[in-house]
């Protein structure tokens, strides 16, 4: 079985996203941690750095890029991420309803 993007699974790039998602996990927790911002900043701030942290790791790890990886895969993942999408606003779409209804 060959692997035309076989020579690019180095070392370092795997070091090298480790590091990026290390960060990205130490960024959310210090701003929760410390308490410096208002509460909106701080979930906005956790929302930013998990979306680039799936970047990070469809990168990095699952090695998904543009010009190399099959048009149906990314078709796929774009189906998963609409999938997901729809579970999370659906779920907090009932929690706000329910807690609206209880008050």
């Amino acid at each position: 079985m060959s692997n035309s993007n076989a020579g690019t699974h180095t070392l370092s790039s795997y070091l090298t996203g480790y590091v990026v998602a290390l960060v990205l996990t130490a960024i959310p927790f210090a701003f929760a941690w410390a308490g410096w911002f208002s509460v909106r900043t701080t979930l906005l701030v956790v929302a930013v750095t998990a979306i680039v942290q799936v970047v990070v790791h469809l990168v990095y790890f699952l090695h998904i890029n543009y010009r190399t990886t099959a048009k149906e895969n990314l078709l796929a993942l774009a189906f998963a991420g609409v999938l997901i999408f729809l579970m999370i606003g659906g779920t907090l779409w009932i929690m706000f309803d329910l807690h609206y209804q209880m008050l």
